[in-house]
Protein backbone atom coordinates (compact mmCIF):
# COMPACT_ATOMS: atom_id res chain seq x y z
CA UNK A 1 0.00 0.00 0.00
CA UNK A 2 1.39 3.83 -0.33
CA UNK A 3 -0.30 5.89 2.00
CA UNK A 4 -1.20 9.29 0.31
CA UNK A 5 -1.56 12.90 1.33
CA UNK A 6 -4.14 13.44 -1.23
CA UNK A 7 -7.12 14.95 0.85
CA UNK A 8 -9.89 13.31 -0.66
CA UNK A 9 -8.35 9.55 -0.18
CA UNK A 10 -6.59 7.07 1.96
CA UNK A 11 -4.04 5.10 0.15
CA UNK A 12 -3.22 4.78 -3.82
CA UNK A 13 -2.92 1.15 -5.98
CA UNK A 14 -0.72 1.14 -8.89
CA UNK A 15 -1.63 -1.70 -11.11
CA UNK A 16 -0.80 0.47 -14.22
CA UNK A 17 1.96 2.92 -14.72
CA UNK A 18 2.75 5.32 -17.41
CA UNK A 19 0.55 7.40 -18.95
CA UNK A 20 -0.06 9.46 -22.44
CA UNK A 21 -0.43 13.01 -22.71
CA UNK A 22 -3.85 14.06 -23.78
CA UNK A 23 -5.23 17.60 -23.14
CA UNK A 24 -4.19 21.17 -21.49
CA UNK A 25 -5.10 19.62 -17.72
CA UNK A 26 -2.39 16.96 -18.20
CA UNK A 27 0.42 19.67 -19.04
CA UNK A 28 1.88 19.73 -15.95
CA UNK A 29 1.11 16.75 -14.32
CA UNK A 30 2.33 15.61 -11.11
CA UNK A 31 2.50 12.03 -11.82
CA UNK A 32 4.60 12.56 -14.68
CA UNK A 33 7.54 14.20 -12.36
CA UNK A 34 6.72 11.58 -9.67
CA UNK A 35 7.89 8.70 -12.52
CA UNK A 36 10.86 10.53 -13.60
CA UNK A 37 11.87 10.59 -10.29
CA UNK A 38 11.47 7.16 -8.99
CA UNK A 39 13.21 5.76 -12.86
CA UNK A 40 16.05 7.60 -11.52
CA UNK A 41 16.47 6.06 -7.93
CA UNK A 42 16.15 2.75 -10.00
CA UNK A 43 12.91 1.42 -9.29
CA UNK A 44 11.91 -0.64 -12.32
CA UNK A 45 7.87 -0.36 -12.63
CA UNK A 46 8.92 3.24 -13.72
CA UNK A 47 12.11 2.60 -16.01
CA UNK A 48 11.79 4.36 -19.40
CA UNK A 49 7.95 5.80 -18.84
CA UNK A 50 9.29 9.42 -18.95
CA UNK A 51 11.30 11.20 -21.52
CA UNK A 52 12.66 14.74 -20.49
CA UNK A 53 11.63 17.87 -22.59
CA UNK A 54 12.98 20.70 -22.32
CA UNK A 55 13.90 21.07 -18.40
CA UNK A 56 10.33 18.79 -17.56
CA UNK A 57 9.58 15.33 -17.84
CA UNK A 58 6.97 14.16 -20.06
CA UNK A 59 4.95 10.97 -20.25
CA UNK A 60 6.72 8.69 -23.20
CA UNK A 61 3.27 6.40 -23.71
CA UNK A 62 4.80 3.43 -22.77
CA UNK A 63 1.91 1.56 -20.25
CA UNK A 64 3.39 -1.35 -18.25
CA UNK A 65 1.29 -3.73 -16.67
CA UNK A 66 1.86 -4.52 -12.87
CA UNK A 67 0.95 -8.17 -12.50
CA UNK A 68 2.92 -8.58 -9.22
CA UNK A 69 0.34 -5.73 -7.64
CA UNK A 70 -2.88 -6.85 -8.45
CA UNK A 71 -3.02 -8.86 -5.15
CA UNK A 72 -2.13 -6.02 -3.08
CA UNK A 73 -5.02 -4.75 -1.24
CA UNK A 74 -6.41 -8.41 -0.08
CA UNK A 75 -3.60 -8.08 2.42
CA UNK A 76 -5.11 -4.64 3.33
CA UNK A 77 -7.49 -5.50 6.94
CA UNK A 78 -8.39 -2.25 7.48
CA UNK A 79 -10.96 -1.10 5.65
CA UNK A 80 -9.61 2.76 3.41
CA UNK A 81 -10.54 4.57 0.82
CA UNK A 82 -8.19 3.94 -2.30
CA UNK A 83 -7.28 5.63 -5.58
CA UNK A 84 -6.94 3.27 -8.51
CA UNK A 85 -4.31 4.16 -10.52
CA UNK A 86 -2.52 7.23 -9.59
CA UNK A 87 0.25 6.90 -11.72
CA UNK A 88 -1.61 6.09 -14.42
CA UNK A 89 -5.03 5.80 -16.12
CA UNK A 90 -6.78 2.19 -16.07
CA UNK A 91 -9.03 2.73 -19.00
CA UNK A 92 -6.40 3.85 -21.33
CA UNK A 93 -6.52 2.27 -24.76
CA UNK A 94 -3.45 0.31 -24.31
CA UNK A 95 -4.59 -1.63 -20.78
CA UNK A 96 -6.73 -4.21 -22.28
CA UNK A 97 -10.36 -5.37 -20.95
CA UNK A 98 -8.94 -8.61 -19.83
CA UNK A 99 -6.46 -6.65 -17.48
CA UNK A 100 -9.24 -4.26 -16.00
CA UNK A 101 -11.37 -7.39 -15.23
CA UNK A 102 -9.13 -8.72 -13.04
CA UNK A 103 -8.68 -5.45 -11.46
CA UNK A 104 -12.31 -5.54 -11.48
CA UNK A 105 -12.65 -9.24 -9.57
CA UNK A 106 -9.81 -7.87 -7.03
CA UNK A 107 -12.10 -5.19 -5.95
CA UNK A 108 -15.45 -7.04 -5.99
CA UNK A 109 -13.14 -9.40 -3.55
CA UNK A 110 -12.32 -6.68 -1.13
CA UNK A 111 -15.65 -5.08 -0.42
CA UNK A 112 -14.23 -3.45 2.81
CA UNK A 113 -12.68 -0.89 0.56
CA UNK A 114 -14.11 2.00 -1.64
CA UNK A 115 -11.88 2.10 -4.44
CA UNK A 116 -11.47 5.61 -6.45
CA UNK A 117 -10.78 5.31 -10.49
CA UNK A 118 -10.38 8.77 -12.33
CA UNK A 119 -10.13 8.39 -16.01
CA UNK A 120 -9.85 11.47 -18.93
CA UNK A 121 -11.29 8.64 -21.01
CA UNK A 122 -14.73 7.93 -19.74
CA UNK A 123 -15.65 7.16 -23.29
CA UNK A 124 -13.51 3.80 -23.44
CA UNK A 125 -14.63 3.71 -19.41
CA UNK A 126 -18.29 3.28 -20.53
CA UNK A 127 -17.62 0.59 -23.60
CA UNK A 128 -15.50 -1.82 -21.16
CA UNK A 129 -17.86 -1.63 -18.38
CA UNK A 130 -20.59 -2.04 -20.01
CA UNK A 131 -19.47 -5.55 -21.40
CA UNK A 132 -21.50 -8.40 -19.57
CA UNK A 133 -18.86 -9.52 -17.28
CA UNK A 134 -18.58 -6.29 -15.30
CA UNK A 135 -20.91 -5.83 -12.94
CA UNK A 136 -22.02 -2.26 -10.67
CA UNK A 137 -19.82 -2.67 -7.54
CA UNK A 138 -20.78 -0.67 -4.88
CA UNK A 139 -17.47 -0.10 -3.37
CA UNK A 140 -16.27 1.17 -6.84
CA UNK A 141 -16.69 5.12 -7.72
CA UNK A 142 -16.03 6.20 -11.50
CA UNK A 143 -15.05 9.29 -11.69
CA UNK A 144 -13.53 11.75 -14.52
CA UNK A 145 -11.27 14.47 -14.85
CA UNK A 146 -12.39 17.96 -16.05
CA UNK A 147 -9.90 20.94 -16.36
CA UNK A 148 -12.03 23.89 -18.54
CA UNK A 149 -14.79 24.25 -20.66
CA UNK A 150 -13.15 22.73 -23.99
CA UNK A 151 -13.40 18.87 -22.19
CA UNK A 152 -16.91 19.31 -20.97
CA UNK A 153 -17.93 16.19 -22.86
CA UNK A 154 -16.51 14.04 -20.51
CA UNK A 155 -19.34 14.64 -18.06
CA UNK A 156 -21.76 13.23 -21.11
CA UNK A 157 -19.22 10.38 -21.08
CA UNK A 158 -19.60 9.37 -17.60
CA UNK A 159 -22.66 9.99 -17.32
CA UNK A 160 -23.21 6.53 -19.56
CA UNK A 161 -20.56 4.13 -16.92
CA UNK A 162 -22.57 2.34 -15.15
CA UNK A 163 -21.66 2.64 -11.65
CA UNK A 164 -22.78 3.01 -8.04
CA UNK A 165 -21.00 6.45 -7.26
CA UNK A 166 -19.91 8.81 -10.16
CA UNK A 167 -17.78 11.76 -9.64
CA UNK A 168 -15.82 14.69 -11.51
CA UNK A 169 -12.05 15.51 -10.20
CA UNK A 170 -12.24 19.62 -11.39
CA UNK A 171 -8.63 19.37 -11.11
CA UNK A 172 -6.41 21.28 -12.30
CA UNK A 173 -9.20 23.99 -12.69
CA UNK A 174 -7.26 25.86 -15.22
CA UNK A 175 -10.85 27.57 -17.07
CA UNK A 176 -14.53 27.98 -16.22
CA UNK A 177 -17.08 25.25 -16.22
CA UNK A 178 -19.72 27.43 -16.13
CA UNK A 179 -21.68 25.77 -19.07
CA UNK A 180 -21.75 21.91 -17.59
CA UNK A 181 -23.86 19.78 -16.12
CA UNK A 182 -23.57 17.91 -13.11
CA UNK A 183 -26.83 16.23 -13.30
CA UNK A 184 -26.03 12.42 -12.35
CA UNK A 185 -22.88 13.13 -11.23
CA UNK A 186 -22.71 12.13 -7.39
CA UNK A 187 -19.29 14.15 -6.27
CA UNK A 188 -17.13 17.28 -7.03
CA UNK A 189 -13.24 17.31 -6.24
CA UNK A 190 -12.09 20.64 -7.13
CA UNK A 191 -8.74 22.05 -7.13
CA UNK A 192 -6.10 24.42 -8.37
CA UNK A 193 -3.03 23.21 -10.17
CA UNK A 194 0.52 22.89 -7.91
CA UNK A 195 3.67 22.49 -8.50
CA UNK A 196 6.65 25.26 -9.75
CA UNK A 197 4.81 25.55 -12.99
CA UNK A 198 1.12 25.79 -11.79
CA UNK A 199 -1.49 27.69 -13.80
CA UNK A 200 -3.89 30.17 -11.64
CA UNK A 201 -7.15 29.22 -10.78
CA UNK A 202 -9.54 32.14 -10.70
CA UNK A 203 -12.29 32.17 -7.35
CA UNK A 204 -15.46 32.66 -9.34
CA UNK A 205 -14.37 29.25 -11.17
CA UNK A 206 -14.85 27.71 -7.79
CA UNK A 207 -18.03 29.93 -6.79
CA UNK A 208 -19.45 28.91 -10.28
CA UNK A 209 -19.16 25.36 -9.17
CA UNK A 210 -20.57 25.05 -6.13
CA UNK A 211 -23.99 26.54 -7.28
CA UNK A 212 -23.72 23.97 -9.70
CA UNK A 213 -23.03 21.04 -7.55
CA UNK A 214 -26.41 23.12 -5.52
CA UNK A 215 -28.07 22.60 -8.20
CA UNK A 216 -27.64 18.78 -8.99
CA UNK A 217 -27.63 17.92 -5.79
CA UNK A 218 -23.85 16.94 -6.22
CA UNK A 219 -21.03 17.07 -3.15
CA UNK A 220 -18.69 19.47 -3.34
CA UNK A 221 -15.23 18.70 -2.27
CA UNK A 222 -12.70 22.12 -2.63
CA UNK A 223 -9.23 20.23 -2.74
CA UNK A 224 -6.67 23.22 -2.66
CA UNK A 225 -6.19 26.40 -4.34
CA UNK A 226 -3.11 24.96 -5.57
CA UNK A 227 0.06 27.71 -6.23
CA UNK A 228 3.92 26.78 -6.35
CA UNK A 229 3.45 26.23 -2.48
CA UNK A 230 0.17 24.62 -1.91
CA UNK A 231 0.71 24.19 1.93
CA UNK A 232 0.92 28.15 2.16
CA UNK A 233 -2.70 28.53 -0.35
CA UNK A 234 -4.60 26.17 1.75
CA UNK A 235 -7.97 25.29 1.15
CA UNK A 236 -10.08 27.09 2.47
CA UNK A 237 -13.07 28.30 0.64
CA UNK A 238 -15.43 31.77 1.98
CA UNK A 239 -13.76 31.11 5.56
CA UNK A 240 -14.92 27.41 5.48
CA UNK A 241 -13.81 23.44 4.36
CA UNK A 242 -15.59 21.66 1.98
CA UNK A 243 -15.34 17.83 2.26
CA UNK A 244 -18.24 16.54 1.01
CA UNK A 245 -18.50 13.02 -0.25
CA UNK A 246 -21.04 11.54 -1.81
CA UNK A 247 -24.19 9.57 -0.28
CA UNK A 248 -23.97 5.56 -1.53
CA UNK A 249 -27.53 4.98 -2.77
CA UNK A 250 -26.74 1.88 -4.61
Amino acid sequence: MAETSIEWTDATWNPVAGCTVLTAGCTNCYAMRMAARLDAMGVAKYKGLTRKSGKRAVWTGKIRLDQSSLETPKAWSKPRKVFVNSMSDLFHPDVSADFIFRVWQVMKETPRHTYQILTKRPDRMAEVLSQPQFEILPNVWLGTSVEDGRVLFRLDDVRRVPAAVRFVSLEPLIGSVADGDLTGIHWAIVGGESGPRARPMNPEWVDEIESMCRRAGTAFFFKQWGGKNKKVTGRTLNGRTYDEMPTLTF
